[in-house]
């Protein structure tokens, strides 16, 4: 039977029934053929055509499979960077969208059976940033343009300079303290120190009143006056606090101020969604590599592209390379050295002081530069990890 005509229904049918995707199994990569049924797709396998095809593919069988891969995964890759960017999408989502073009490289033909696989590779690889859910695998894309590593050039420069600036004004606060210390002892040993009442039983009570010489009673009040004034009043007057103890308050007051809106600066400079360091102990959460790995402990020996790192298992001494949402940070016993990974003070080596574990937070104590000594609570579980070796 030959071909319909143009126009009439029977062509009409024939371009419906080619729209849209048909079923998998009768699609044939090699000759880029779709069919619309299992009688078909046996006809088009025994035509000529495709036996030369065949003969192709078994020639150099790892080249097609290599191009078909290569074509899928740059398809898939730049559907992600143009229509999702950096979002943390889902992977289903994005193949859902891949293959509803019809003209798509099929994942049958490729060398990944399930879109599992393809993206744990993808992650493996560095490509993107995979992590599995209840819901299923999600990626997000790393993007490494120039235009993208010159604006991280310049935001890891901005911080830099920031950060210098803080470590001066810490370092300026801190003598500003010194000084007021100093001050107010001096102050302190200029001044007559008073002592609490005391008086034994039976014994009368005898107040030494110590007035200025520029101050005459005879000549002001009177000495009717002076005898006549309650002994509340004199009592006041004698031992009224020195006034340098309200401009010391006032002083901390204002330094405390000034290093909680510096601290503040910190935070919000240094909090990055990314917390990996070297040589800190972290504990395996996922079960993507089996029951072997899981809730184990591991060092890591080197961090790669911020969101990835090269960890070493305590006990089996076994290196694999994982992302940093397969990680979680490891809280020490108390008095042990830690380091901070996020946060204001990230990148501190400290001492871990006080838990708590209501509020899942901890206090540590700052062991090196300007800061040294200083004390910070409510700190985060997740902001802190253990210091290998300690």
């Amino acid at each position: 039977m030959g071909r319909a005509e143009v126009g009439t229904p029977k062509y009409l049918a024939n371009k419906m029934k080619s729209k849209g995707l048909q079923k998998l199994r009768w699609y044939c990569q090699m000759c880029e053929k779709q069919c619309r049924d299992e009688n078909g797709f046996k006809c088009h396998t025994m035509s000529e055509s495709h036996q030369r095809q065949l003969l192709l593919f078994a020639d150099n069988p790892g080249k097609f499979l290599h191009s078909f891969s290569k074509e899928f995964s740059d398809g898939y890759m730049e559907l992600l960077r143009r229509r999702f960017g950096t979002k943390r999408t889902s992977a289903n989502k994005i193949y859902q969208e891949y293959i509803a073009h019809k003209e798509h490289i099929h994942m049958n033909a490729t060398r990944w059976l399930t879109l599992s696989d393809y993206v744990k590779w993808l992650g493996r690889t560095g490509q993107v940033i995979a992590d599995e859910t209840e819901k299923g695998w999600f990626v997000t894309y790393i993007d490494r343009s120039p235009e993208a590593m010159e604006r991280q050039a310049k935001a890891d420069r901005k911080e830099k300079m920031e950060k210098d600036d803080e470590e001066r004004m810490a370092d300026f606060i801190e003598q500003q303290i010194k000084k007021a210390k100093a001050k107010d002892g001096e102050e302190d040993e200029g001044q007559e120190k008073f002592t609490e009442l005391k008086r034994e039983e039976n014994e009368p009570l005898k107040l030494d009143i110590r007035l200025e010489k520029k101050f005459q009673p005879d000549s002001v009040l009177g000495k009717s006056a002076l005898t006549k004034r309650p002994a509340s009043e004199v009592e006041e007057k004698v031992f009224k606090k020195p006034k340098s103890v309200a401009g010391d308050s006032q002083t901390r007051s204002v330094l405390d101020e000034i290093i909680k809106q510096e601290e503040g600066k910190k935070e919000r400079a240094n909090r990055k969604d990314y917390w990996l360091h070297k040589d800190i102990v972290v504990k395996f959460i996922s079960k993507s590599m089996g029951d072997k790995f899981f809730k184990q402990k591991a060092v890591v020996q080197e961090v790669i592209d911020k969101y990835q790192a090269k960890i070493k298992f305590l006990d089996t001494g076994e290196k694999l390379k994982v992302d940093q949402a397969h990680l979680e940070t490891v809280i020490p016993a108390l008095d042990k050295p830690v380091m901070v990974v996020n946060g204001a003070y990230r990148g501190s080596e400290a001492l871990l002081r006080k838990l708590d574990e209501r509020k899942y937070s901890v206090s540590v104590e700052i062991l090196h530069g300007p800061l040294k000594g200083r004390i910070v609570d409510n700190v985060q579980y997740e902001d802190i990890s253990k210091l290998y070796g300690a």
